[in-house]
């Protein structure tokens, strides 16, 4: 990969130079000491990814993240001092479309590289993210453990409304829980891809944003009108049939959380359609779970092309007849009132495909 590094420190560039040299594959595309070089340098050469410093003097790495995917969208990994230290500005940077975060390697005084590893390692990933847009299995529906069917009373269950994102997701997220009503009369699941270690702070930094409290479910966790369940991201969330939120491992190579597990299992097993919406994100995880959830009656909402950062998973979902309604999210609660409070009102308008 062509990889361009921004960074104030020329230390900090040397120790990601010396990570970046450990791997063959991997060139030095250009280096920015700044976050305005780094827009004007995106702009004359896109590179294959882009490790983005956030702490900068002038134009940092947020804004600078959120310019380059406005003029010259390219794949973006935070590289920072420390994750924990500036999460606030790591989810306002993933907001802007940045995948993922890792800290900064270091060099030691005897010239020893540190944290070169764990960077390869992100890039990996992100590398099998932009080679692969739709890496779910085949069939990413989840598998019952035990094959015998879960007696459940219809008119105990809670109305859900399930929502899937990913790259920029975290901004949109907060844009929808934050107009989010106190009495909000359903329960909340979310399937975000995230990195594990982030999946806590990310249910924090939403949860100073909406009314409504959020956390990463446990499984068995059974879904409450009024909370919101962040999946962990360590495993698959899915609505088992008993309706508790439960984790499972397969498939493997899918996104994690994969929104198609979760869309699909709550499309087999929830008996009182709620409401789900798939926002941005790359590749088209959630399209197939979107599908399956409007023939099965959900209203279903994805975001439209003008306010999404990477526009994948939603166009996909639109261009297979999966969204009942295309809107930006900060038109989104309305219709999503409006459809757990009168599902026919809302209904879709056109012929299921």
């Amino acid at each position: 990969m062509r990889i361009a590094i921004v960074n104030d420190l020329r230390l900090a560039c040397v120790a990601l130079s010396q990570a970046l040299a450990a791997e063959p594959r991997h060139s030095i595309a250009w280096t920015a000491l700044n976050g305005e070089q780094a827009i004007e340098l995106a702009r004359r050469d896109r590179p294959d990814l882009i490790l983005m410093d956030l702490i900068m003097p002038g134009i940092d790495g947020v804004e600078a993240t959120r310019r380059i995917m406005l003029e010259s969208p390219c794949p973006i990994l935070v590289v920072t001092s420390t994750v924990s230290g500036n999460i606030t500005k790591v989810y306002e940077a993933m907001g802007h479309g940045a995948l993922d975060a890792v800290e900064t390697p270091t060099l030691a005084s005897n010239g020893q590289l540190r944290g070169g590893s764990a960077l390869l390692e992100k890039i990996s990933q992100i590398e099998k993210l932009i080679q692969r847009p739709n890496p779910a299995a085949s069939d990413p529906r989840p598998r019952s453990t035990t094959g015998q069917p879960v007696q459940v009373d219809p008119s105990a269950e809670t109305r859900l409304l399930l929502i899937g994102a990913s790259t920029g997701g975290p901004a949109a997220l907060a844009t929808i829980l934050a107009a989010l009503p106190r009495s909000f009369p359903a329960a909340i699941v979310i399937a975000q891809h995230v990195d594990e270690a982030y999946a806590p702070g990310l249910a924090r930094w939403l949860g100073e944003r909406s009314p409504l409290p959020v956390e990463l479910p446990a499984d068995a966790t059974t879904p409450r009108i009024g909370h919101v369940y962040l999946a962990d991201s360590k495993r698959h969330l899915s609505l088992g049939p008993d309706r508790r939120l439960r984790y499972i491992s397969q498939p493997d190579g899918s996104y994690r959380p994969s929104i198609d597990v979760l869309f699909l299992s709550a499309a087999r097993n929830v008996l009182i359609p709620g409401v789900a919406v798939l926002l941005t994100g790359m590749g088209r995880d959630g399209a197939d779970g979107l599908l399956a959830l409007r023939r099965a009656g959900w209203i279903t909402l994805a975001q439209d092309q003008a306010s999404s950062v990477v526009w994948g998973m939603p166009k996909a979902a639109i261009d297979s007849g999966a969204a009942c309604h295309v809107l930006p999210p900060q038109l989104m609660v309305p219709t999503i009132l409006t459809a757990l409070r009168d599902p026919q009102s809302s209904a879709c308008r056109t012929n299921q495909p």
